[in-house]
């Protein structure tokens, strides 16, 4: 059976490190880290996320501020929102939750938001800077999934990469952050012919691609360590039982899944990763990095406007 990869106990760690930073800027920078979260409309798993967010800075002791405008909100209006956030002397890090209404522009609102301000590592500046490898906020679920192999001692340098997936918030970061920690990359997608075989000479699979249970068995190289980004609820209790097939707990599943209406599941079938040296769970696995390295982005954005980096 392969290694479970707890997310859950790092993100402990990672906020255990965070919370004498804060302190010292409370102490010495005399206030808190700021993050203020836009939240824009009544998306329901965009308000468990947010919910999830503000939480995690409220328990490490940020100031944290929510606005939640409404989805008619126009891009105009809401690039007005950003730039009063960009003039706040008590916000650090500003983070625009996706997805935005159609009638907004995405890029636009990403571009707006200031460098020095940028705690979802999304900004172009960010981006050209974690291509030339220089310091700045990186994409919170990359750099969550480095802080995985790192603090579980999975060597990365010499060996080779696969990532699923090319968006940029998590395919194309994610392989950056592997390539200039000295693995060899290749980057696969909807278009690479077969993919089993090229996932199957991965010493690290990472399945960024949003469909449920699509890494098989076949994709998977014996020993390897299986990363899944993937989180997919499924509300097709059909499509749970098909997953879910030859589980021995099937039972005990469909029963779990009619209780709550869903289910969560990775892009990695969850019952053919026996092969797999290490693989992360979904959920427990890379979820609760994302929310560290946001926290960890906002602490060290605030280090860097108190003058205590």
């Amino acid at each position: 059976m392969p290694t479970l990869l707890n997310g859950n106990r790092i993100r402990d760690e990672i906020l255990s490190e965070l919370k004498p930073r804060v302190e010292r800027c409370i102490h010495e920078g005399g206030r808190k880290p700021g993050l203020a979260v836009v939240l824009v409309g009544t998306n329901p798993a965009s308000q468990i996320y947010v919910r999830n967010k503000v939480k995690a800075s409220e328990a490490l002791g940020l100031h944290s501020v929510e606005f939640t405008p409404p989805a008619t909100i126009t891009t105009d209006e809401l690039l007005g929102l950003i730039g009063k956030l960009n003039y706040d002397p008590s916000v650090d890090g500003i983070l625009v939750q996706m997805p935005l209404p159609p009638q907004v522009e995405s890029r636009r609102i990403l571009e707006a938001i200031s460098p020095e301000k940028d705690a979802d590592g999304f900004h172009p500046i960010s981006v050209g800077r974690l291509v030339a490898n220089l310091p700045a906020p990186r994409a919170c679920t990359p750099a969550g999934v480095m802080e995985i192999l790192r603090r579980q001692d999975i060597t990365v340098a010499g060996k080779h990469a696969v990532v699923i997936g090319r968006s940029d918030i998590v395919g194309k970061p994610m392989a950056l952050l592997l390539l200039h920690a000295n693995a060899t990359v290749t980057i696969c997608h909807s278009k690479t012919p077969d993919l089993a075989a090229t996932c199957s000479r991965a010493d690290i699979l990472v399945a960024a691609i949003g469909r449920p249970a699509f890494v098989r068995r076949e994709f998977i190289k014996p020993g390897a360590t299986v990363i899944d980004v993937g989180i997919n609820r499924l509300a097709n209790r059909a499509e749970m039982e098909f997953i879910y097939s030859e589980a021995p707990d099937l039972k005990a599943r469909l029963e779990d899944f009619d209780r709550k209406h869903s289910a969560l599941v990775g892009d990695v079938h969850p019952l053919e990763v026996d092969a797999a040296g290490a693989v992360t769970p979904v959920p427990g696995g890379v979820g609760p990095l994302t929310i560290a390295m946001l926290m960890s982005n906002t602490v060290a954005l605030a280090e860097r406007r108190l003058n205590l980096a």
